[in-house]
């Protein structure tokens, strides 16, 4: 089936599905007789518990569209693009699945069918890491058979290449013990096509630097893991350990000019071999059936090595060629206490980690590793946190309150050498307040502030430089500063119509910057800075079902204040959403998000404007739900913008590019005697994961 084909069938199954919805039927049931047996699935409901969306799934029409991520993508404030879950108006959003963080890819290896809720905590507490902007929570069924049961997933893409993977869980419960064995392999292959164009005053001259890409990657990336989990009574404790392997091959064919000479063709060839090792295991008891005590423990070990080549084969200029190695450790522990205190629950405890990353860059250039030298940097970070939070009812009011305190001692070595400017320790204090009122079970208000303190990722604290071209290099800032973020949110939900507004001032965040870096010739350098900026958000959501129709509708604009080198970034970000599921006959479930947004400033990007994309999906699940069938076709339009500007210190850059992002894809799951996982454990130090 070609894509033309493909894209007719989709519209006139949509066609067909707006027809359906307008059949007269209960506003909060959808009921079909089949062989005198009566189905009656729910539309899926959505409250306000605080400042937590409770999304019901269980015996919703979101049962019955293929995996946690087709649900999460069709709840409201969520977004999904490219499998990965963002929050609307949040950053650094955190996942749970039954209590353990999510790890990469598991969200398309849990059914639908197996989902129970999801809980989205818009202003999360002082148990999370301050740098915590959003928190979701999956629920998946209990399923308490004894034996054996099995999932496999298998799905096939096309977009100008094709790609593939294939999931298969194995579960096994005998008594008071689950042992569980998963494997995925994912083959990956998609281009991006793009134009850069650097203007300047350089020497008095007006100048112009550009290059073209065309790159391909095709990766190889697997995942081995294995655990156990134990319950007896009120107790319970497990592990796991999980093996990921990644090899990737990118070539990228592309030219550079500069001002009117003819280009220069360039050939890139980089190797990735990475792997990365990971070890949990929690423990969980309570206590006299009042108090919760409970313990999670993290290590992670991951190697990553890099090899580039630079080829200019008709020119009369020598190859470039750099290797780079990383490699982190993490051991992380959290310790909590949960005890009803003064008719609410107090929640007190300590997270702690230890973290060792180094970057081995090799420049074997001579002529370039004049400005781009070798180098090795090395940091280390112990951090220690205690945090406490209070939660309770007073009728329809509800409050919660916490703080977290945290020492944190880092340490920046150079080719050995600590740098005694940038190694330091802080003493960190971040609370957290939150109120919130109930009118009725339809209607209610929360108001939360927030401070938090955000660590830059390792790979931007680093000094190594990376050559992008014969005038252009990227690289860290290892001088980058915590960032202090005061965050204000107002969220309020009354008859399917919810409110979320925020305003955000944060100092010392980083955005990246382009400006002259001294060299004998001409070099521009890529690298983030510090800046303060202030950000306001607001966005109105409406979802309400109207027959066999759930639409999920969101509008929204993002402003925020910044100025840096007397050039302001001020130009507000207005955008939509319409996520719509059809509950057709026979068991088929049709999806259709519509989105676009404005042109805008987001720290020192501008971004083009994307005013109509759109995903489509339809699927039917089969043999008692245990086969599930989906075709699904991305950016169906081709409409997707990814195009940036940016103007900072004289230097104005112009980024077009164009992304793999309309494919079509065909997903098969089968599953027997599907039931989740046992596993209680959560992450002992997710944010810090992140980082590496």
């Amino acid at each position: 089936m070609n894509t033309r084909t493909l894209i007719s069938f989709l519209l006139l199954a949509l066609s067909y599905a707006t027809v359906c919805s307008q059949t007269q039927e209960s506003a909060d049931s959808l009921t079909r007789e089949l062989e005198q047996v009566v189905v009656t699935a729910r539309q899926p409901a959505t409250k306000l518990v605080g400042s937590t969306l409770v999304s019901t799934i269980t015996g919703t029409n979101l049962s019955r569209l293929g995996t946690a991520l087709d649900v999460l993508a069709q709840l409201p404030m969520m977004t999904v693009k490219d499998k990965a879950v963002s929050v609307t108006g949040k950053n650094n959003v955190e996942i749970y699945i039954d209590g353990r963080p999510l790890r990469d890819g598991e969200l398309d290896q849990i059914l639908s069918s197996n989902l129970k809720k999801v809980e989205l905590l818009m202003a999360p507490g002082a148990a999370y890491a301050s740098t915590t902007g959003a928190v979701i929570k999956i629920y998946t069924r209990r399923n308490f058979i004894n034996g054996l049961s099995l999932t496999d997933r298998f799905q096939l893409q096309r977009g100008r290449r094709w790609s593939a993977l294939d999931f298969l869980d194995l579960k096994y419960r005998m008594g008071k013990w689950d042992v569980f064995f998963d494997g995925v392999i994912n083959r990956n292959d998609y281009i991006i096509r793009g134009i850069t164009t650097n203007t300047l005053i350089y020497e008095g001259l007006s100048t112009t630097l550009g290059s073209s890409q065309h790159n391909s990657y095709p990766t190889l990336t697997g995942q081995l893991k294995a655990g156990f989990n134990y319950a007896e009574g009120s107790s319970s404790f497990g592990g796991y350990y999980t093996f990921n392997p990644e090899r990737g091959d990118l070539t990228n064919h592309g030219s550079e000019w500069m001002n009117d000479t003819s280009p220069i063709v360039r050939d890139i060839y980089r190797q990735i071999r990475a792997h990365s090792h990971v070890a949990s295991m929690y423990y969980e008891n309570k206590i006299a059936d009042r108090y919760l005590l409970h313990f999670d423990g993290d290590f992670k070990h991951s190697f990553a090595g890099n090899t580039s080549n630079t080829l200019y084969p008709q020119a009369d200029l020598q190859p470039v060629s750099s290797t780079d190695r990383r490699e982190s450790t993490l051991w992380a522990g959290k310790l909590y206490l949960a005890v009803p205190l003064w008719g609410g629950e107090l929640t007190v405890g300590t997270q702690d980690s230890y973290t060792h990353t180094s970057l081995d860059y090799r420049m074997l250039n001579a002529e370039v590793g004049e400005y781009i030298p070798s180098s090795l940097t090395d940091t280390r970070q112990t951090s220690a946190a205690l945090f406490a939070s209070w939660a309770r009812m007073f009728g329809q009011f509800s409050l919660s309150a916490g703080a977290r305190y945290e020492y944190v001692d880092y340490e920046f070595k150079v080719n050995g050498d600590r740098d005694g400017n940038l190694s330091r320790r802080d003493h960190l204090l971040t609370p957290d307040l939150s109120l919130g009122y109930s009118f009725t079970d339809n209607a209610s208000v929360s108001l939360s502030y927030k401070l938090a303190t955000v660590k830059p990722p390792y790979s931007q604290l680093t000094g190594a430089l990376t050559y992008v071209g014969l005038h252009e290099i990227e690289g860290g800032n290892p001088a980058l500063r915590d960032e202090k973020m005061h965050s204000l949110q107002l969220f309020g939900m009354w008859n399917g119509f919810m409110l979320q507004a925020a305003f955000t001032r944060s100092l010392d965040t980083y955005a990246y910057v382009k400006q002259l870096y001294p060299a004998d010739d001409l070099q521009l350098l890529m690298h983030p800075v510090n800046i303060n900026v202030s950000g306001l958000s607001a966005y109105l959501v409406w979802s309400r079902p109207v027959g066999r129709w759930t639409p999920n509708i969101t509008v929204g604009l993002y402003r925020q204040w910044l100025e840096i080198d007397r050039q302001s970034y001020n130009r507000p970000i207005f955008s939509y959403y319409c996520d719509n599921t059809f509950a057709l006959s026979h068991g088929w479930t049709l999806t259709a998000n519509i989105s676009g947004r404005s042109c805008g400033d987001m720290h020192t990007n501008r971004f083009g404007a994307s005013w109509l994309t759109m995903d489509v999906s339809i699927g039917k699940t089969l043999l008692n739900k245990s086969l599930t069938i989906k075709l699904a076709a991305n950016d169906l339009l081709n409409t997707s913008n990814n195009n940036w500007t940016m103007h900072t210190f004289g230097i104005s850059v112009d980024k077009r590019q164009s992304y793999d992002s309309r494919n079509v894809g065909l997903s098969l799951i089968y599953s027997f005697q599907p039931r989740k996982s046992g596993y209680k454990g959560s992450s002992a130090a997710e944010a810090e994961m992140k980082r590496l």
